[in-house]
């Protein structure tokens, strides 16, 4: 059942995508077509928006939903129309807690993405910047500054787990590629031995890892299906010698993964 989802917001779209795609993955059985309608702030605006949606139920035979963040009640009550089933969330979750609290709230759109607390968004950017420069083994100084090190085969999540450890926690997250010549050694490369408290691993089902490979190096060796199922077969070895935790990243988002490490690692997130 084909759908469309509209995600309309004064500013980025951000905080609109993010709620309204937690609330439509909940309908496995419909496939929605996403749409982002960011920086509606005039009533000009407004219209030009509820124009497009107007069409696309005309085009779909069906209502779309419209999932929205506005907060100037001129414009909110704009896109309350027969056409479409408006989400208004500011509505559903501001008003009680106006009511619970006792005060009233600012009324201000983009805050939660503003640089609202200096500190913070420095812990960010520093974050970010230190898990970049400490990407794929590139830099081993300074790996006493990491809150946390991955470890595991190239092509395993590292990368992006890293810089989501960064960008949402505030994490310094460096990583480190397990290679053939460590398999050889039997041993954690000399430059982890002495940072084993802060190493976390990652592995992968060797099926979906030739895969990856694959795309990025087609009917190459190293994303044959048997150099894949050895690798990962050597790095899961080493990793229960070493007595290093580590979770299997085939079916796991990458929020999911970066929430778990956080988890198991007991580490403290910077960002709020």
């Amino acid at each position: 059942m084909p759908r469309t989802a509209f995600f309309v917001s004064g500013r980025t779209g951000i905080t609109a995508e993010m709620l309204g795609h937690s609330l439509i993955s909940q309908f496995e059985e419909v496939n929605f077509r996403r749409i982002t309608l960011p920086y509606i702030d005039s009533v000009d605006k407004a219209r030009e928006a509820i124009v497009q949606i107007r069409e696309q139920a005309l085009t779909d035979g069906v209502r779309p939903v419209v999932f929205s963040t506005l907060i100037d009640e001129e414009l909110r009550q704009c896109f309350y129309i027969e056409e479409a089933l408006t989400v208004d969330i500011f509505a559903t979750f501001i008003k009680p807690l106006e009511e619970e609290l006792g005060v009233m709230s600012s009324h201000t759109a983009g805050k939660v993405h503003g640089i609202a607390n200096f500190e913070e968004y420095k812990n960010r950017i520093d974050a970010v910047n230190y898990s970049m420069s400490h990407d794929d083994g590139g830099v081993s100084r300074n790996l006493a500054d990491a809150d946390v090190i991955l470890v595991g085969v190239s092509r395993a999540g590292k990368t992006p787990t890293c810089l989501y450890l960064a960008l949402q926690y505030g994490i310094k997250a460096a990583n480190y590629p397990l290679t053939p010549e460590d398999f050889n050694d039997h041993a954690l490369p000399r430059v982890l031995a002495n940072h084993r408290n802060k190493l976390f691993g990652l592995t992968i089902q060797p099926e979906r890892l030739s895969q990856i490979r694959a795309e990025r190096k087609p009917g190459s060796h190293y994303a044959s299906i048997d150099i894949c199922r050895a690798e990962v077969a050597e790095a899961e070895t080493l990793m229960k010698q070493a007595q290093i935790p580590y979770l299997n990243t085939t079916s796991l988002s990458i929020e999911e993964l970066a929430s778990s490490i956080l988890h198991h690692s007991g580490l403290k997130r910077r960002l709020f």
